[in-house]
């Protein structure tokens, strides 16, 4: 993804596509006009159009040597490994040793399935980034997991933080004695900066995937992290992030929250809001509740009130500011339209005054990078928000997003037709595309920023 893009930016260059030759990238490069060679999903698809395409092909060629020659690539991240690479999870497990404990499984849906059981039977705790396995292989390898006495984190699984070290989208987390159990990556990452922000620190974070406290799955996952963090001597309070779970899950990691010895604090969307979870958080801790750092600016026109367009890029964060909005006193029925792939079901579809899209939803990502990572179809929605309305967007930073947002965002929001734009910016002091200069870039082009997504989400709800 990031070639691709590091391509795209070259001067002259029209299209640059560079993924392995799955069905899917292959039909997206006949899409765009190519005529591809035969080849599998085991080969290298290179895709160049532009003024200058040898100059694009030197690139390429300069940016594949610098991956292949990183510190151990050779040898699967195992620095002096001797003798050919391992080709299986198992075999390259044998080869760590003791020093083997997380598998981390980032490959087509499809494929999940082996590459993840060989890593159980191997007895390994597996983070599994891929989205679109089916519902049934996922209950399959939690119950596995169980018996073999390990953790399976995903799928759809794209933040984990484990004694300190970013899996996926990971923000720079001080040490601490908050461990959280996150079935949403970016709820877990605006829960943990807000924490790091308050200088309360965080032990671990286990992502268990987004449908792990569904009826189907039943919380699988979420009660094996449970106990792991309760058996943790270094973490002291447990913060459960997850949208509304199904019932009958509910009440199966409601009897392990009471047989646990470290005290849990829920912060299900839908019914609080993420920044009170984080503050209730505090509160447990006997830590103070800081003031939340916001940079707002006056709006350009008066907006229509509550014309609100959500553009996001992180789900959770995506369903708590529609349910703000929705929530705004005096709203009609059907004020609310969740927009476009991703919808929730029973959404209600009427012409009403705010409109959310979830842009990181699988429908948008399907062959195409994350738009934490990419920007492209965040900038045009920007450009067509109405002049009456208010634009409101996440930007999540942190490892693995996107190493300086502000680039490409802050001039589309400079240049956005709407009354207002607000930032939910979701990040720490440590990450390394810098807070307060993001912040900064992005008041400086017009918008009100915050680093609550909820207080974000009620001040453009509340603009006149």
């Amino acid at each position: 993804m990031r070639v691709s893009r590091a391509l795209s930016d070259l001067p002259g260059m029209d299209v640059a596509l560079v993924a392995m030759a799955t069905e899917l990238n292959l039909a997206m490069a006949r899409d765009l006009g190519f005529t591809p060679p035969p080849a599998g999903p085991a080969d290298l698809l290179v895709a160049l159009r532009g003024r200058d395409v040898a100059a694009a092909e030197r690139e390429l060629d300069r940016l594949l040597a610098a991956l292949s020659s990183a510190p151990g690539s050779s040898s699967y991240g195992m620095a002096g490994a001797e003798g050919p690479a391992p080709r299986t999870t198992r075999s390259a497990a044998a080869r760590a040793g003791e020093d083997a404990g997380v598998a981390l499984v980032s490959v087509p849906g499809e494929h999940v399935l082996p590459e993840a059981v060989d890593a159980i039977e191997a007895g390994l705790d597996v983070m599994i980034f891929s989205d679109g396995v089916p519902v049934r292989q996922e209950v399959l390898l939690k119950r596995l997991a169980a018996e073999r006495g390990v953790l399976v984190m995903g799928p759809d699984c794209g933040t984990a933080v484990i004694a300190g070290v970013g899996l996926g989208f990971a923000n720079v987390l001080r040490p601490g004695p908050v461990g959280v159990v996150a079935a949403s990556g970016t709820g877990a990452q605006q829960v943990t900066s807000l924490l790091d922000l308050a200088g309360a620190g965080v032990s671990h974070v286990l992502g268990v995937g987004g449908r792990d406290l569904s009826r189907e799955v039943g919380g699988l996952s979420a009660v094996r992290a449970l106990r792991l963090l309760d058996e943790d001597p270094a973490t002291e309070l447990i913060v459960l992030v997850s949208k509304p779970p199904d019932p009958e899950a509910a009440r199966a990691v409601q009897e392990v929250v009471e047989s646990l010895r470290t005290p849990v604090v829920p912060a299900l969307t839908g019914r609080d809001d993420l920044t009170e979870a984080a503050e209730r958080a505090l509160r447990t801790l006997g830590a103070p509740v800081p003031v939340w750092p916001s940079w707002p600016a006056p709006a350009r026109r008066s907006p229509k009130p509550g014309a609100v367009k959500g553009l996001y890029a992180g789900g959770t964060l995506c369903a708590e500011a529609a349910a703000i909005v929705a929530a705004r006193p005096g709203a009609e029925p059907g004020a609310f339209v969740a927009a476009g792939p991703g919808a929730e079901p029973g959404a209600r579809h009427g012409s009403g005054s705010g409109e959310f899209v979830d842009f990181g939803d699988d429908a948008y990502t399907r062959g195409r990078p994350h738009p934490m990572i990419d920007p492209a179809l965040r900038l045009d929605a920007l450009a067509r928000v109405g002049p009456d309305e208010v634009a409101l967007l996440d930007v999540v930073l942190g490892h693995g997003a996107d190493p300086d947002p502000a680039a490409s965002l802050a001039p589309a929001v400079a240049r956005c037709p709407a009354a207002a734009v607000v930032v939910a910016l979701v990040g720490t002091e440590g990450d390394p595309q810098g807070l307060h200069r993001q912040a900064a870039a992005f008041r400086e082009a017009g918008a009100s920023v915050f680093v609550s997504n909820a207080q974000a989400a009620r001040y453009a709800r509340d603009l006149r």
